[in-house]
Parts: structure tokens; sequence; C-alpha cells
């Protein structure tokens, strides 16, 4: 078979073509919302666990998160998202993309809350005696003083998490979600030529993740400016 008849049987027949642009968009919902709940999360985890290394209050907290890193970091994604669809989610109602970003942006949560535990720690001490000096709370010295610093420092590993993120929602079919590996998926099983399909996917992914890494190294760039000046 040629390449513009296989071309037409795994794209332009029965409008196949679909399958990717839909599983695409699934993708990037998922992605998009993952990385914010991991944000948030990790920040939060952060801060507790940079407290309690500092002050020693929150006690309680820091043994939570450390649980929670250790579980999510020392097990497989794909499993953290069975568990949640399968045994936590079970007995509800409730929609396949929906569990997909719980399960990833708990899973990215743990890693944002290390790199930012990192960019934090990493920030001088005499920052900290500098804002309770001006009579700022440890609240506010954090809020102002520390984590715009830690902050700038820790950008472009965030933004690599994002990058990481994205290319782990691949495994979101195993929920039976249709995103752009799955589309690419249902398309070799429907017409038995796996070269194409595939091969369309994993381009996609390398364009996506080849454009948000030129934004990341222009982030780097734009920061490391703005540190010389």
């Amino acid at each position: 078979m040629s390449f513009s008849e296989s071309f037409r049987q795994n794209f332009l027949e029965a409008d196949r073509w679909k399958y990717l642009a839909n599983g695409l968009l699934t993708t990037l919902e998922i992605t998009v919302f993952a990385v914010l709940l991991g944000m948030v999360l990790g920040f939060l985890v952060a801060i507790v666990r940079c407290t309690y290394i500092k002050t020693g209050k929150l006690r309680p907290l820091d043994i939570i998160c450390r649980i929670y890193l250790t579980v999510i970091r020392g097990t497989p994604v794909v499993v953290q998202l069975l568990i949640i669809y399968f045994v936590i989610f079970a007995s509800v109602p409730i929609s396949k993309t929906f569990v997909a970003v719980i399960a990833f942006g708990i899973n990215s949560g743990a890693y944002v809350a290390e790199i930012v535990r990192g960019g934090i720690m990493a920030v001088d001490n005499g920052q900290f005696e500098a804002g309770r000096s001006l009579g700022l709370s440890y609240r506010r010295t954090m809020m102002f003083i520390i984590l715009p610093q830690a902050l700038r420092t820790v950008l472009p590993a965030l933004a690599n998490e994002c990058i990481v993120l994205l290319k782990e929602t691949s495994v979101a079919g195993y929920i039976a979600i249709a995103d752009l590996t799955k589309g690419g998926d249902i398309i070799r099983s429907q017409t038995f030529s796996p070269f194409l399909p595939l091969i369309s996917v994993a381009v996609i992914y390398l364009v996506i993740v080849m454009f948000l890494t030129y934004l990341v190294g222009k982030l780097e760039r734009r920061l490391a400016v703005n540190v010389r000046r």
C-alpha cells in the first residue's frame, strides 16, 4: 500500500482524523486543569513543610505532607489513576476527564511541592531575618519577600514539570478516556495499520513539547537578564 493510500485509509476515510483532533483537545484540557491543581497543591505542601523546618510549627500537617509525598512519588502515576477511578470513585457517577484531572493534579502536586520547597530553602536566611526586623510577621515575610525570590528561581523547573505532565497524560486511556494516544490507538484498531496513526500521535506530542520547550527557554533567558540587571 502506498503512502497516499495509507494516509487516506487512516485519516480521511470515515473522518478518522477527528479521533486525533478530539483526543488532542481532551489531552490539553486534562493537562491545563491538572497543572492548575498541581500548582495549588504543591505550593500549599511546600509552604507547610518549609514552615515546619524553619519554625517547628504545623508538625501534624508536615507529617501528612511527608506521607503524601512519599506515597505519590513512590508509586506509578498509572496505578494512582486506576486506584482513583476504580477504587475511590468506583460507585460515583463522575466524569472520567475529571478523574484524570484529579489523578494527574495530585501526582504533579508532589513534584511541584519539592521544587518549590527547594526554591524557598535556597533563599538566604538573612532574608527572613530582614523581614522580621522590619516588623513583618512570618506569613507576610514569606508572602512578600521569600516566595517572590523563590518563584523566580524555580519557574523554569515548574515549566518543565508542565511538559512532563503533558506526556504523562498519555496513560489516560487506561480508564477509557479518548485522549490523543487513545485516538491513535482507535484508528490503528480500525485500519490494522499501526505506523501512521502512532507516528502521528508521537509527532503531535513532539511538536507541542518543542513549542513548550522553546517558551521555557525564552523564560530562562528573560530571568537571566533580569538577574544581571
